[in-house]
């Protein structure tokens, strides 16, 4: 849990709430912010597995899934390679495009050229295309007077993407099943704050949509899950234009560690489908393996 990453508090959070959960299902947990002296700790403990709570970059990119093969400990979620694509929006879009799942015009742009003029026709999304959590997004709106000023902490190589209109939709995949379908409601969009605090956002499970945009929902976080090669939990994320019926849906991105906070969107859905949180958890450790 913790770590280096820009998404280093909403892991600690995932993690408490985990390691409660995990005591709860009857285990012995040992929590671990992970910091530069995590190899020397993980061969200390000699832990029976390692339940991955890490967000963002190091955590979820195949970092630290390549260093627990290297140890050879058992450990949750995705393995190296489905983390590193998965968390490379641009690879992710690939690797949807050639399987034929629907996902908006995209392209990386170096930061100087987005801030010197419009490199794609607004309205469109600037944001990092490794981080998470909707860390550092711009939104360009249609007949915007100038490209976004972006700040200069920003990565050096961003992904500029279509802007996908409508309603933000998302489905959590355990193993090989498709939980349900949820709207997400927000008074503006689904930033950082709506997702992480408390009454920032409105879930409603099942979405009340369509039952051949909810089918479509299950089934293309089914295939998400299986062509990244994702194994555990992963979440997929939508966006559903209703004006345009089907043509009007498609893949944002998918999560391989989905938050696992009081407010995220899997452990929800799982209850929903009668999985309780320590369940959930406990299926995870069960699932935990090297060579994933």
């Amino acid at each position: 849990m913790g770590g280096p990453s820009a998404e280093r508090d909403v892991s600690l959070s995932s993690g408490r709430e985990c390691a409660a959960a995990l005591r709860e299902a009857g285990y012995v947990v040992t929590e671990v912010d992970a910091g530069p002296d995590l190899a020397v700790r993980l061969t200390d403990l000699k832990p029976n597995v390692v339940f991955n709570a890490l967000h963002g970059r190091w955590g979820e990119d195949g970092c630290v899934q390549g260093l627990l093969e290297w140890l050879r400990i058992p450990y949750t979620h995705s393995g190296v390679l489905a983390s590193a694509i998965a968390m490379d929006k641009e690879k992710t879009k690939a690797a949807f495009r050639a399987a034929g799942l629907p996902v908006v015009t995209s392209q990386l742009a170096l930061k100087s050229d987005i801030s010197a003029r419009h490199v794609m026709e607004p309205p469109y999304v600037v944001k990092p295309y490794n981080e998470g959590s909707s860390v550092g997004v711009y939104i360009v709106q249609d007949k915007a007077n100038g490209p976004p000023m972006i700040d200069e902490a920003m990565p050096e190589t961003l992904m500029v993407e279509a802007y996908a209109a409508g309603r933000e939709l998302t489905t959590t995949v355990m193993g090989d099943r498709a939980f349900t379908v949820t709207d997400i409601v927000t008074d503006g969009w689904y930033d950082y704050h709506a997702k992480y605090s408390v009454g920032g956002s409105r879930h409603v499970l099942p979405a009340d949509v369509p039952g051949e945009i909810f089918d479509a929902c299950m089934e293309y976080a089914l295939r998400a899950h299986q062509v990244l090669g994702c194994r555990g939990l992963s979440r997929t994320d939508f966006r559903w234009d209703e004006t345009r019926g089907l043509d009007g849906l498609i893949l944002l991105e998918t999560n391989t560690q989905p938050g696992m906070t009081p407010t995220s969107l899997a452990p929800e859905q799982a209850a929903f489908v009668g999985i309780s949180f320590p369940q959930l958890c406990r299926w995870l450790v069960e699932d935990a393996s090297c060579d994933r």
